[in-house]
C-alpha cells in the first residue's frame, strides 16, 4: 500500500472518531473503538537482535555483535528473519485474540545512537561508535525489518533522537549541549539516513534534553530537522514516561497537561507513558487543539494501515512454524561466527584436537546463560554456553575440566565462605589442564539501561574500563599458572585488557553472542573457521585522555578524534590466516581492489576504506571510515571486489553543522584496518595509500 492511499484511509477513519477516541490512541496501549470496528493495539515491541520479550525467538548476538561483522548483507537478512518471526507470532497471538504488550508489529529499534564513551551502559544496544558505519548498518536492518512488500513487513523505529548516550543515572534531567559541527559529524548522519534512505516508519525521542529542549517535545529536532529538513514522513514516539520528566525533571513545563502539550504541538504523536491521558484536559483548557489531536492520530493509524492491520496483508499467512526454525538458527550461527574478534594470537590458536588431552574452562561467564544474550533479549529454547559448546566440540576425546573460578563481581561465591572461595578449585582446573581458557567479562546486570541493571552504583554505567577486582584476580592467577592461557571476554564495551595483552597467548572479544553461542565460539577456538570480526569500537588502554562522560563535544572521543594511542583500535581484528592486498585503485566514487588469500583454508577478511582530508581546517584530525566490504575468499584465492565511496565522504561539517566542500586534497587508505601506528603495529600489515585530487 503506498503512503498516498493510506493516509487517506487513515484520515476517513479518523474523521469518525470523536475527540475522546482519537486522544485515546495516543498512548502505546491504544484501546479498541468497538463502534468502528478498531481492535486494541500495543504499539511497544522490541527486536533489537531478535524478537524481545514474547517468548520464544531466534536470539542474535547483541547489536554491538552484529556490528563487528561489518557486513550490512548480513545484517539485512537478520532483520529479515526478526521479521518473519515478529508477523509469525503475532499472527498466531492475534487469532487467540492477545493483544497485549510486545506483541505487536511495531519494533522499537534499532538504536542507532553513537557509542561515544566506553562507559556507557547501552553501548551494546548501538552499532558502535562510527557515524558511517551505524548508518551503513541501521539504514539495512531497517530494510529489513520493513520488507519490500505491498505493505510493511513490521514498522521499525530509529531511537533515541538525538544525542543520547549517557550517563543514565542523570538521563531524565540531563542536558546534553552539543556544538552544531559536532551534532551533524556525528550525532545526526545515522538518523538522516534511516529517514532518509531507508524510510523508517517510526522515530523515538531520547530522555534528556539537547541544548536546552527535551528530545521528547524539542521543535528544533522534531519539527525543524526530522519534518522539514528530512521529509519524515511517520509517526514520532516518546521514550517510556519521558514526557512527565517535562514537568517532574527538566522543569520546563509546571504540569502534566502542559507537559503532554508541549510534546503533542512540537510533533509527539504516541506517548509510551500515561502523561496524554491529559490531552483531553490539555485541549479543554486551550493548550492544544482539536486538530493536533486529529494529526497525531492519523500519522498512527497511516502506519496501522501500511502494516496492513485492516485490510490484510501478504504476510498474515506466514506460519508459526518459522519461529526459531532450523533456517533461522543458522542465520544466528553465522553472525555469531562472524562477530568474534580475534585480539591476539600468538600462535596457540587454533587448538588442535590431537595435540591435547585435558581443557580447562575457567570463569564465571563459562557457563552463564546471561553472558550469552545481552539486554532486549527473547527467548531461547535452548541455550549453550561456552562450557557446554566446548564439551560438545569435543566429545569424548578430551576431558573438559570447569571452575566457575570467582563471583562475577563478589567477593564470593558462597555467602558464608571465604573471599575468593573458587580461586583454589581454578588453580586445581589448571594444574590438571593441557590450556586453560579463561571466561570473564560482563554480563546484562553490570551494563544496561537504568534502572534495569544490579549496578545500581552506576545505574547500569561502567564506572570505568576495569573487570570487578574478583575477575581481575582471577584473570592474573591464571596467567601464573605455566599453562598456556586463552582469555574469552563477553561484554558489549571496551575493557582494559591490558594485563591480559601482555601475559596471555590469545585473547578473543566475544561480545554476547547470542543464546546458542557458545558452540559457534569453540569452534572457532578449534579452527573450524577462521574468526574475521571487527571492533566497532575503541578499546583504550584506559580512561586518561579521554573527556568527562557528561561532556558531548567530540574532542578526544572514539577513533577519529583521540589523541592517545588505543590498546585494540576500532576496525581492528586478526585472523587465522594471512590475506594480502595486491592493488588499489580510485575512479568515479568506487575503489577497486584485488586481494588474495594466503593460506591453504578458506577465510574471510573485511576490506575497509578510510578517507583523510588533507587542507580543511574542518576535517577530523585523524581520518573517518568511508568504505567497507565483508569478502569470502577460498584457498588460496584471488578476487577483485568494488566499494562505493558515497561524495559525502569528501566533505566536511563546519562550525555552523554545514555540509561543505572545502578541500581538493585527500587520501584513500585501504586496509583490513585503520592507518594508525597501533593497527599496523598489531597486524604487521600496511594497507595501500592514494592520493585524490578532485
Amino acid at each position: 500500500m503506498k503512503r498516498k492511499e493510506a493516509e487517506q484511509k487513515a484520515k476517513a477513519l479518523v474523521a469518525q472518531m470523536t475527540i475522546e477516541e482519537r486522544a485515546s490512541q495516543l498512548k502505546y496501549d491504544s484501546p479498541a473503538i468497538k463502534r468502528l470496528g478498531v481492535p486494541a493495539y500495543n504499539w511497544w515491541n522490541e527486536a533489537l537482535h531478535g524478537v524481545a520479550r514474547a517468548g520464544v525467538a531466534t536470539s542474535f548476538p547483541q547489536a554491538i555483535g552484529m556490528a563487528a561483522t561489518f557486513d550490512d548483507e548480513l545484517i539485512k537478512r537478520v532483520a529479515e528473519v526478526i521479521a518473519e518471526e515478529g508477523r509469525a507470532k503475532y499472527n498466531a497471538y492475534s487469532q487467540e485474540q492477545d493483544r497485549d504488550i510486545y506483541k505487536g508489529l511495531t519494533f522499537w529499534s534499532p538504536n542507532v545512537n553513537i557509542f561515544r564513551d566506553p562507559r556507557w551502559g547501552r553501548g551494546h544496544e548501538t552499532y558502535g561508535e562510527d557515524p558511517y558505519l551505524t548508518s551503513r548498518l541501521g539504514v539495512a536492518f531497517v530494510k529489513g525489518l520493513q520488507g519490500e512488500g505491498e505493505t510493511l513487513k513490521t514498522a521499525a523505529c530509529a531511537k533515541h533522537f538525538a544525542v543520547h548516550s549517557g550517563p543514565e543515572a542523570d538521563r531524565h534531567h540531563f542536558d546534553a549541549r552539543v556544538n552544531k559541527k559536532d551534532l551533524w559529524e556525528t550525532y545526526l548522519p545515522a538518523f538522516e539516513a534511516l529517514v532518509k534512505e531507508a524510510e523508517v516508519e517510526a522515530v523515538m525521542g531520547a530522555y534528556n534534553r539537547t541544548n536546552g529542549e527535551p528530545c521528547c517535545g524539542s521543535p528544533t529536532l522534531m519539527k525543524e530537522i526530522l519534518r522539514e529538513k528530512w521529509g519524515f514522513k511517520g509517526h514520532y514516539v516518546s521514550d517510556c514516561w519521558a514526557i512527565k520528566d517535562f514537568h517532574e525533571h527538566h522543569r520546563v513545563t509546571s504540569t502534566a497537561q502542559e507537559s503532554a502539550a508541549l510534546a503533542l504541538k512540537s510533533g509527539c504523536d504516541l506517548n509510551c507513558g500515561n502523561t496524554y491521558l491529559h490531552i483531553l484536559l490539555a485541549h479543554q483548557n486551550g493548550l492544544v487543539t482539536e486538530e493536533e489531536i486529529t494529526t497525531a492520530a492519523e500519522r498512527l493509524f497511516t502506519t496501522r494501515y501500511l502494516l496492513g492491520l485492516f485490510d490484510g496483508s501478504e504476510y498474515d499467512t506466514i506460519p508459526y512454524e518459522v519461529v526459531e526454525s532450523k533456517k533461522h538458527l543458522q542465520v544466528a550461527d553465522e553472525v555469531t561466527a562472524k562477530s568474534i574478534v580475534l585480539l591476539k594470537n600468538n600462535g596457540l590458536l587454533p587448538l588442535c584436537k590431537e595435540k591435547i588431552k585435558t581443557i580447562g574452562v575457567v570463569g564465571p561467564n563459562a557457563n552463564s546463560r546471561k553472558a550469552l544474550i545481552g539486554n532486549y533479549h527473547g527467548t531461547s529454547s535452548q541455550y549453550i554456553t561456552l562450557l557446554e559448546g566446548l564439551q560438545r566440540e569435543v566429545g569424548d576425546a578430551i576431558r573438559v575440566l570447569y571452575s566457575e573460578g570467582c563471583h562475577l563481581f563478589k567477593d564470593r561465591v558462597e555467602p558464608l565462605a571465604y573471599r575468593q572461595d573458587r580461586l583454589s578449585e581454578a588453580q586445581i582446573v589448571a594444574k590438571h589442564s593441557d590450556v586453560v581458557i579463561v571466561c570473564v567479562g560482563l554480563d546484562e546486570t553490570l551494563e544496561g539501561e537504568e534502572g534495569d541493571t544490579g549496578n545500581a552504583y552506576a545505574s547500569g554505567d561502567k564506572k570505568d574500563l576495569e573487570l570487578p577486582e574478583s575477575q581481575k584476580e582471577l584473570i592474573e592467577v591464571m596467567a601464573k599458572m605455566g599453562k598456556p592461557v586463552i582469555l574469552c571476554l563477553s561484554a558489549g564495551s571496551a575493557i582494559d585488557l591490558q594485563y591480559a595483552d601482555m601475559h596471555y597467548d590469545a585473547v578473543l572479544q566475544t561480545w554476547y553472542p547470542g543464546a546458542r553461542g557458545g558452540q559457534v565460539i569453540a569452534k572457532a577456538l578449534f579452527g573450524e573457521f577462521s574468526p574475521s570480526g571487527k571492533l566497532p569500537i575503541t578499546f583504550y588502554r584506559d580512561l586518561s585522555g579521554l573527556p568527562a562522560f557528561e561532556d558531548y563535544n567530540m574532542k578526544g572521543r572514539t577513533y577519529r578524534y583521540m589523541e592517545q594511542e588505543a590498546l585494540y583500535p576500532f576496525g581492528y581484528g586478526l585472523t587465522y590466516g594471512k590475506c594480502t592486498l595486491q592493488e588499489a585503485s580510485y575512479q568515479n566514487g568506487s575503489v577497486k581492489v584485488v586481494l588474495e588469500n594466503k593460506e591453504t583454508f578458506a577465510m574471510e577478511e573485511v576490506v575497509q576504506v578510510y578517507i583523510k582530508n588533507l587542507a580543511s581546517t574542518f576535517a577530523v584530525p585523524n581520518h573517518s571510515l568511508c568504505g567497507f566490504k565483508r569478502v569470502s575468499l577460498k584457498a588460496k584465492e584471488s578476487k577483485e571486489i568494488e566499494v562505493k565511496i558515497d561524495s559525502k565522504a569528501f566533505m566536511v561539517v563546519n562550525e555552523e553543522g554545514a555540509w561543505i566542500q572545502d578541500s581538493k586534497d585527500f587520501e584513500l587508505y585501504i586496509g583490513f584496518g585503520q592507518p594508525d601506528k597501533r593497527t599496523q603495529e598489531l597486524t604487521k600489515e600496511i594497507g595501500i595509500k592514494i592520493a585524490i585530487q578532485l
